[in-house]
């Protein structure tokens, strides 16, 4: 397999003779860009954050309720504007330095720094004044009452307010050398090869105690081929697999596949800011034409749930929307009615103006996707052409100011409190990586205002900015060896602390 042998050199540098014989090794695609929360958006590293490195407020139970972690406790005052968290007593920094509320008061301070550039500063935007009272209490006031527990709290990690940096966070010397309070304890890191953790054995019993494996090495290897083979080698317990290569590891002696949700939607995102994209009638009519089905069972083996909302089913607050099914007689008859007339090449056109638009994607060498809604969109006339680009410049098309595009493809990660949405769809907030589908709906920018995700969800579903594809499903080839592996929305790590790895035969 192309690229086989380089990989395999990285994973026998990472089995060096002092790696306890129970440790796991993890393959990522990417390294983990950075170990400091602040700045991270890299799904694998944030999850290393919450459940290996460190330690949040609060963590999600296997139901996604909110649960105590390093708060043992908290309470609100009757009128929900302020927030008070006690902290589990005796948990220490890996330093030895206690955990107090001055490290949570430090985190906040930190994460509401506009100049450092925390990706959900919104959701602290609300937080108007941190109290810590006494080593063990922080208080949190906001400026209007709070229905719940705000998921960034859940979230976001506590750091080390003697050890992290206030300022200049992107360069300091924390991201590399990261000293945390959680299960696992920071070993090494060699860039773009691997990151080492051992179990914490001084970790405290009331947060869940050591971990049952030695070590968690996560390794680097990019190549979906060279994770394959060094699954089938025995020289990987976890990598992410192709949908296609699925049944070599379910035939592999020794290995299972684990499928599971994941909090990421697949988008075709329509420039509503763009003729004829600003015609809600013409967007819905373009959804009905795609086989969505065949999304799923072809380019993805399966692997996925046909989307028609923003949220996917497995999530506690998913409302039911209105549902678009591929049809495509309907969407030629939508299109008749709204004008768009078929011409002798096939192709449909209104007011001398043809329906043929750009798609523009992440260039691959694989753009099935892409082909397959070309294919079904040329059926009911409507021609589409596939405009790759690398990611830097599609992310300054989709994005920047101009909003360079007639249509794209992406995948938009969730949250569990669902406030990425209003990031995606409010009218009124400009600007941001993720905000691709911007349009002027004040029925929608009051919906969010009184926080009924559900209307918000039906709107979005009925007005189709974008037209929701699928949901994710996560795919992992995972070794036999590893016992007591649960993965969930919560992600692949979540349960770490608990794994255990059986003697090889």
């Amino acid at each position: 397999m192309r690229g086989r042998p380089v990989a395999l050199s990285l994973l026998l540098a990472a089995c060096a003779p002092s790696a306890p014989a129970d440790t796991v090794f993890y393959a990522s695609g990417a390294d983990l860009q950075s170990i400091n929360p602040i700045i991270t958006v890299h799904p694998l590293a944030q999850q290393v954050q919450r459940h290996v490195l460190f330690t949040t407020l609060a963590r999600y139970d296997s139901t996604l309720t909110p649960v105590p972690y390093l708060a043992r406790a908290w309470s609100w005052s009757a009128d929900r504007r302020r927030l008070t968290f006690v902290l589990q007593d005796g948990v220490r920094w890996h330093d030895g330095q206690p955990t107090t509320s001055a490290d949570v008061a430090f985190t906040l301070s930190v994460a509401r720094d506009t100049a450092n550039g925390f990706p959900r500063l919104d959701d602290l935007a609300c937080v108007v004044n941190v109290a810590t009272p006494d080593p063990l209490t922080v208080a949190l006031e906001f400026c209007r009452p709070l229905a719940a527990l705000p998921d960034v709290l859940v979230a976001l990690p506590v750091l080390p307010a003697h050890r992290a940096p206030r300022t200049a966070i992107r360069a300091a010397p924390f991201n590399e050398q990261p000293v945390g309070n959680g299960p696992f304890r920071f070993v090494a890191h060699q860039p773009n090869r691997r990151w080492v953790f051992e179990a914490n054995p001084d970790f405290p019993r009331a947060l869940g105690g050591p971990p049952h494996i030695a070590r968690l090495v996560i390794v680097v290897v990019d190549e979906a081929t060279t994770k394959l083979a060094g699954l089938v080698a025995g020289e990987l317990h976890f990598a992410g697999i192709l949908p296609q290569h699925a049944a070599i590891v379910r035939r592999t002696p020794g290995l299972l596949v684990r499928d599971y949700p994941t909090l990421v939607t697949y988008h075709l995102v329509w420039n509503t800011a763009r003729a004829p994209f600003d015609d809600p009638a013409l967007r819905r009519a373009l959804t009905l034409a795609l086989d969505r089905r065949q999304l799923v069972d072809a380019y993805l083996y399966g692997f996925g749930t046909v989307a028609h909302g923003a949220v996917p089913p497995e999530h506690p607050l998913a409302a039911p929307v209105p549902h678009l099914p591929f049809d495509r007689a309907a969407a030629a008859r939508a299109l008749d009615e709204l004008g768009w007339r078929l011409g002798a090449d096939g192709i449909r056109a209104r007011n001398g103006r043809r329906l043929s638009f750009t798609l523009t994607t992440v260039g691959t060498a694989d753009n099935m996707l892409e082909q397959l809604i070309q294919s079904d969109l040329r059926v009911v006339g409507a021609e589409l052409r596939i405009r790759q680009l690398e990611l830097g410049a599609f992310l300054a098309a989709a994005s920047g100011g101009s909003r360079d595009y007639d249509a794209l493809v992406t995948g938009v990660s969730g949250d569990l409190t669902l406030s990425y949405l209003r990031g995606l769809f409010d009218s009124r907030r400009r600007g941001g990586p993720l905000q691709y589908a911007q349009y002027a709906n004040a029925a929608l920018d009051r919906a969010f205002d009184a926080g009924d995700l559900a209307e918000a969800q039906r709107i979005v579903a009925g007005e189709q900015p974008v037209t929701f594809l699928y949901h994710g499903r996560g795919l992992q080839g995972v070794s036999a060896r590893v016992e007591q592996v649960h993965i969930d929305l919560r992600g692949e790590l979540a349960g770490v602390a608990r794994w255990r790895l059986r003697e090889a035969p």
